[in-house]
């Protein structure tokens, strides 16, 4: 009960990440077509899900002030979804059609995080949590993903009016990058000048 109470409190959305590069070399497995290489993969991969998102929620609820849930690698919640939900396509396109129910639930999951992250991120601003510019990237890459698995699971499922739903997604992710990108340029000229020696006074 230790240790599981230790890895609770230290659990945070960067701990995701194991799942998304599972849930890759899911991808790059089907794109292969070693498609039970791939559901290895995937069956991994949404297992290491499963049990970081349980710690997540489980520090969430016993300790809900915790400064690392408002990070923005919390994010990651629902690009390891999204990923999870790409990879069950790949699978599908690579013949073994009964994944699509599973894919349909990993999209339904990654959509319903999206409110909450919204939540997340409004009480990270009204608590005046300051985040370096870089460390914002963590939210980009969920938000394309979205829309890239939104698009990929309209094609599998026949459901066009999600492909609007991916588009919408996609100018909000191309918008983040650019406003993340643009931050964390002006933080590195920031650091520059502030490193760079002044001249001799006289």
């Amino acid at each position: 009960m230790h240790i599981r109470g230790g890895l609770r409190d230290r659990a945070h959305g960067g701990w995701e990440l194991a799942s998304v590069a599972t849930s890759g070399l899911a991808i790059v497995s089907a794109d292969l077509k070693i498609v039970f290489l791939a559901m290895l993969f995937w069956t991994i991969a949404i297992g290491v899900y499963l049990v970081m998102t349980g710690l997540i929620i489980w520090r969430a609820v016993h300790d809900p002030a915790a400064p690392e849930l408002l990070q923005p690698d919390i994010w990651i919640l629902m690009g390891g979804a999204a990923i999870a939900t790409l990879a069950g396509d790949n699978i599908h396109k690579a013949g073994l059609e009964s994944v699509r129910p599973v894919t349909v639930v990993t999209w339904i999951v990654a959509t319903v995080w999206i409110p909450p992250l919204i939540y997340v991120t409004v009480q990270r601003f009204r608590r005046r949590r300051d985040f370096p510019p870089g460390s914002w990237w963590a939210a980009v890459f969920p938000l394309g993903m979205y829309s890239a698995a939104t698009y990929a699971t309209a094609v599998e499922t026949g459901w066009c009016w999600l492909t609007m739903v991916s588009l919408v997604f996609f100018w909000i992710a191309f918008a983040a990058w650019v406003i993340v990108a643009i931050g964390s340029l002006v933080e590195f000229r920031r650091s520059r000048a502030a490193d760079t020696p002044s001249g001799p006074t006289t």
